[in-house]
């Protein structure tokens, strides 16, 4: 037997497959949308990964991260001597506050030192534009390439820059990207800021003598050993710097740029295997009804081939090739369309993070797969009806089935009461009387809508953990971050500057949080009572007070360390005097952005054995005057960091937002071909199944707006009822996407708004509207004469 059987079900097939090309095409979309959305989401996810690790191997990306106050130099050879050490670059870190010409808010910048011989040992940079800064001299600099790009500094421009309380001027020679700073994010910030942030290498000689650091340093990068356990080195190495102020080692898989990257790839996997599973189940319930009223309406061809001597199996083979025909289709045209949207989207990613250039990479296995998957779902869809044709005995076959019996229905008796015109009564018997295809159909047009609306709920999410955290939670218009904690005196100065209207202080300080075996890094911040500009929000946006003793830890912060409110916890601080406090948490409140620890400013300070100190100054201002504002604290030599609330805003709806608004849009596009295909479909089988009822009805007298309103009122109703059943469904589904996204950096809540539900049904409705004139079309073109001729 060759691959399409005999000439005889050659030709057979080739005519099925033109006579319902419309249904076969739509079905074939409804499969290359499922095949398109996961290739989309494994493109990127096999190409960034693949472009991270060869990144991470080529640029030695460090496998350890230690930040002191001062160490000397000494101690480094004591590092390399611990077994399982490997490359070490011990540097100079510090930050500086940036005057950029033609831009007028805040610029903070981090400030990380170079060897001598340039690149360093680990952490090494790719130089996009330039070269090194040279140890001659101390006035050059490189630049990240996120922040020369967002300024449009070249090679030769110059900076204003205030390090360590001194001003100096910093020539750009160098345009560079690092393994380290994939994700750019300034201190005391949530998201990136490439306008506002930026990261500089200077010299190690030039760093040292602007920071006071000559022979010591404050930061540590090293490599170690695979075979190592990462955990005894981090041990040794924290034993060694605690007398040098030391804030506690952490490995690659905590340090904030990785920790993003791979979450972000996470969610790509995730996504690729929710999004293709619903579409390639609503596939396969469109082939499962397309090749069951197929079957339905060749009894006495399937009658008479069996007679001519065809076997159930090549019977069963010509029906199973229909059905793997569509899905070859759909397949190859989602491939397609999948890989030229993830390298698309891809590109859009490279300009979020900060890869010298893309890995373009899909594995095969994953393409094998997907077919293996897309053939079997998609005969799994027409098994039912194959195995119904292959078993229908030929003198069966050649009777009609036998007409339905037809009964006065519960929904008829429920109406009977009500004034309906002939053409209604007739829509609602044909429902009523056959309850088992209504569902069908309505669980169809439930799908088409749930796939809309998980396409575009996440916008309205993510917009959200936005407004709650950027709006409700923080009311400031500036905050600055200082280098050390200073009295709460500070803030009366900056109460009496002209344009500033409101002041609030707090403190965070770097903790280790350890309840049995389980430990979690974290910020805790001390929020004064009575605070203005900050507070917690749950989520649904009511405030959670601050208790006067005791933490107050959000939910996944608790969950990841087992703990209730009433225990007590261990809590570990990682600057200052670096207490060891055992604290009792007072209650637990959900967040949407990081793992937060809160305690009241008092208590805090209290718990630390120190005065009432703060480390972060908060502020509203008079908008007229926030450049006069922006002058007064640069000048300030105790200020570390300057952010604008706004500005974070600005640069999450210019970078982040818009790669998700990219896929998103994808995902909608992709949601409505699927409805369009559920919908289009659904009427075509209609009409396929009723095409000589119509046409009898047209013969009786009835005008064609008549016989198209028996049709189309019975879409109608499904829509009338699929819409709200398909938001349910959707809501379920978004349910458990929101859950499978949830990381330590954020949590999506789950936000299903008004537009999101009028646009699901706008673009289902459409759909029918565009099927519905397809189908009234048709029915005008229908020929009585052959119709009434076509044998039941």
């Amino acid at each position: 037997m060759n691959l399409f059987g005999s000439s005889v079900l050659h030709t057979k097939l080739r005519r099925e497959l033109w006579q319902m090309r419309g249904q076969m095409l739509a079905i074939a979309l409804v499969i290359a949308g499922g095949i398109a959305v996961c290739l989309l989401s494994l493109v990127n996810y096999d190409s960034l990964n693949a472009t991270r690790d060869q990144y991470y191997r080529d640029y030695h990306f460090a496998d350890l991260f230690l930040s002191v106050k001062r160490a000397p130099r000494h101690l480094v050879q004591q590092v390399s001597e611990i077994p399982g050490a490997g490359r070490i670059s011990a540097r100079i870190e510090g930050t500086a506050r940036l005057a950029v010409p033609g831009f007028s808010d805040p610029v903070s910048a981090r400030l990380v030192s170079l060897p001598n011989e340039g690149q360093p040992s680990v952490n090494r940079l790719y130089l996009r534009h330039g070269r090194l800064p040279s140890p001659q001299r101390n006035d050059e600099t490189a630049v990240i390439g996120s922040f020369a790009e967002a300024h449009g500094l070249t090679l030769g421009d110059e900076l204003a820059a205030i390090i360590n309380g001194r001003q100096q001027s910093l020539r750009i020679v160098g345009i560079v990207e690092s393994p380290e700073f994939i994700y750019v994010i300034p201190p005391g910030g949530m998201l990136p800021d490439f306008e506002r942030f930026g990261v500089l290498w200077m010299t190690e000689e030039a760093l040292a003598s602007a920071m006071d650091m000559t022979g010591a340093f404050n930061s540590l990068a090293m490599e170690i050993d695979p075979n190592t356990p990462i955990a005894d080195i981090i041990d040794r190495i924290d034993r060694l710097f605690t007398a040098y102020g030391g804030v506690g080692a952490i490995g690659r898989t905590d340090q904030f740029s990785h920790r993003f990257l791979s979450d972000e790839l996470n969610q790509l996997k995730t996504m690729a295997s929710i999004f293709p599973a619903i579409f390639l189940g609503v596939a396969m319930f469109l082939l499962n009804v397309v090749i069951s009223r197929l079957v339905s309406t060749q009894r006495d061809v399937i009658a008479v081939l069996k007679a001519f001597g065809y076997s159930n199996r090549e019977i069963g083979w010509h029906y199973s090739q229909l059905v793997l025909i569509v899905a070859l289709v759909g397949f190859v045209i989602g491939c397609v369309a999948g890989i030229w949207l993830g390298r698309e989207l891809g590109e859009l990613y490279m300009d979020y993070y900060r890869f010298p250039e893309l890995l373009f990479q899909l594995s095969p296995g994953w393409i094998a797969l997907l077919a293996v998957i897309t053939l079997c779902v998609a005969w799994l869809g027409g098994w039912k009806s194959i195995a119904q044709a292959t078993r229908l005995p030929p003198a069966e076959a050649m009777r009609p089935e036998g007409p339905a019996q037809f009964g006065v229905s519960v929904l008829e008796r429920g109406l009977s009461n009500v004034r309906l015109t002939q053409t209604s009564r007739m829509i609602v018997r044909q429902l009523s009387h056959r309850p088992g295809r209504t569902l069908l159909s309505t669980l169809g047009v439930a799908m088409a809508t749930a796939v809309v609306l998980i396409g575009n709920f996440q916008l309205s999410s993510v917009s959200m953990m936005v407004h709650t955290q950027f709006a409700v939670a923080q009311k400031h218009d500036l905050s600055a971050a200082l280098y050390e904690p200073v009295g709460y005196r500070e803030l009366y100065s900056l109460r009496q500057q002209p344009g500033i209207r409101f002041v609030e202080g707090s403190r965070v300080v770097p903790v280790e949080l350890t309840n049995g075996h389980r430990r979690q890094r974290t910020a805790l911040r001390g929020i004064p009572d009575g605070a203005k500009l900050q507070s917690v929000v749950n989520e649904r946006l009511n405030d959670v007070r601050i208790p006067p003793a005791g933490l107050l830890l959000t939910d996944f912060l608790a969950t990841s360390l087992d703990i209730r409110a009433g225990d007590e916890v261990t809590v570990r601080i990682l600057d200052g005097k670096r207490a060891t406090l055992t604290l009792p948490v007072a209650g637990v409140t959900s967040e949407f952005l990081g793992v937060g620890a809160y305690l009241n400013l008092a208590a805090m300070n209290r718990a630390m054995g120190e005065g009432p100190l703060i480390n972060r100054i908060l502020m509203t201002l008079d908008p007229a005057q926030l450049q006069d504002v922006y002058e007064y604290l640069y000048d300030i030599p105790g200020i570390m960091a300057i952010n604008r609330r706004q500005g974070m805003l600005d640069s999450f709806y210019e970078t982040l937002a818009k790669t998700f608004l990219t896929y998103t849009f994808i995902i909608s596009l992709l949601g409505g071909i699927i409805a369009f295909g559920v919908i289009y479909n659904t009427v075509r089988i209609s009409l396929s199944e009723r095409g000589r009822e119509l046409a009898s009805l047209r013969v009786l007298g009835y005008s064609h707006n008549e016989v198209s309103h028996v049709l189309l009122g019975e879409l109608a109703l499904l829509l009338f009822i699929g819409i709200p059943l398909g938001w349910g469904i959707g809501h379920v589904i978004a349910t458990a996407i929101v859950t499978a996204m949830q990381t330590e950096l954020y949590r999506v809540p789950l936000v299903i708004s008004a537009h999101t539900l009028a646009l699901s049904a706008t673009v289902v409705i459409v759909s029918a509207l565009v099927s519905g004139f397809i189908s009234w079309w048709k029915i005008r073109q229908l020929d009585l004469v052959s119709v009434l001729k076509t044998r039941e």
